[in-house]
């Protein structure tokens, strides 16, 4: 997996500051950004961690078409439905669940669509988009290997290699944690904080989205420099002084250095997942435990940003900030999200040395 930030999450932030607004369509959601975030984070989860479940499925059904055709309506019938519900568990069962099995385009394009036609509109474009580009997709699936329905590939069991390597899921754990926050607060810190316009805050998801992605290829060209685990640690702990340096109690010039920073070395460690794995638990393993991983990861999303909203607590988007109170805020968000990207360093960096121990030689290079 080396795409950029789910769809879902991205959706979800740009509606963000119209369900939080006073002229939101769901009342309970009004000032409310953990319930918000958690919205858009389950949808984000379940896109990491629903592999785990389809997977099994894809090796018991000949026709993936059938499948991918499916993902495909049920993702755009949540988008549409979500432009119709009017209190929260119609959001969830619509955005978070339904849906949530280009950042750079896609972030002021979304915003766009709010401010000229509002959250309904733009949900059923979404929806129409989703159809539109599904479908052709879903036409040229084809399996690369014959169809076995007794192969046990798909099948979901304990893994002995994950669970001597508990350290690194826990590590993917606290970083998926923490790489959720920016993504959900980029944009209302820069209009709530920073007193920003809301298209100025979707131009800067767009950016870092943009950064995140370039950032991808370069520290896979570095990683074939330094080695995988090497460049893993980096730019988890890289992370982690981006957001305590550049984020916390930032004006708009140290806030921009963020935006960009932190898009580099976030994009750096979401890159190299899928070869680490390889590298740590071998090629045989890489299926089993790449879907372990990443439905840890969509759970770790989980504690992130709806936990930054209780940290933040009630505002007002876009209104007047009163006095230091909502920067203070803000601000133990900052301390949160730093603390989990730091934990997720040391624990890489510990399976970095449970690697070269149980291998019985220290290179340099791994």
């Amino acid at each position: 997996m080396t795409t950029t930030y789910p769809p879902s999450q991205l959706r979800l932030t740009e509606a963000a500051d119209f369900y939080t607004s006073s002229s939101t369509n769901i009342p309970a959601a009004r000032n409310n950004d953990a319930v918000v975030s958690l919205v858009g984070t389950l949808g984000y989860g379940l896109t990491w961690s629903g592999g785990i479940f389809v997977n099994p499925l894809m090796s018991r059904f000949a026709n993936l078409r059938i499948l991918t055709l499916l993902g495909a309506v049920v993702m755009s019938l949540g988008l549409f439905l979500a432009g119709y519900s009017t209190t929260l568990w119609q959001l969830f069962l619509t955005q978070s669940i339904l849906y949530g099995v280009g950042g750079l385009i896609m972030a002021p394009v979304i915003q766009l669509l709010l401010d000229k036609y509002g959250v309904r509109r733009t949900l059923q474009i979404l929806a129409g988009w989703n159809v539109a580009v599904g479908i052709p997709v879903a036409a040229v699936v084809k399996r690369r290997r014959a169809f076995d329905p007794n192969s046990d590939a798909g099948r979901v069991r304990l893994n002995m290699a994950l669970v001597k390597r508990g350290t690194f899921a826990l590590g993917a754990l606290l970083q998926a944690a923490g790489n959720s926050i920016p993504i959900y607060y980029l944009s209302a810190y820069s209009i709530s904080v920073l007193s920003y316009s809301s298209s100025t805050g979707s131009l800067f998801l767009a950016i870092n989205s943009a950064v995140n992605s370039v950032s991808r290829i370069l520290m896979g060209v570095l990683a074939d420099g330094v080695g995988r685990q090497n460049t893993l640690i980096t730019a988890a702990f890289l992370s982690s002084l981006a957001v305590f340096a550049l984020w916390y109690d930032a004006a708009r010039p140290r806030f921009i250095a963020f935006i960009i920073v932190y898009g580099i070395y976030a994009g750096g460690y979401n890159a190299l997942i899928p070869t680490t794995i390889t590298e740590i638990y071998g090629v045989e393993n890489y299926t089993r435990v790449n879907g372990a991983i990443y439905f840890i990861r969509g759970l770790g999303s989980l504690l992130g940003a709806p936990v930054a909203g209780l940290i933040l607590g009630t505002h007002s988007r876009g209104a007047a900030v009163p006095g230091d109170a909502l920067k203070g805020r803000f601000e133990r968000v900052v301390v949160y999200d730093g603390v989990l990207l730091l934990c997720a360093g040391l624990c890489v960096s510990y399976v970095r040395w449970l690697d070269a121990r149980d291998k019985g030689r220290w290179k340099w290079k791994a």
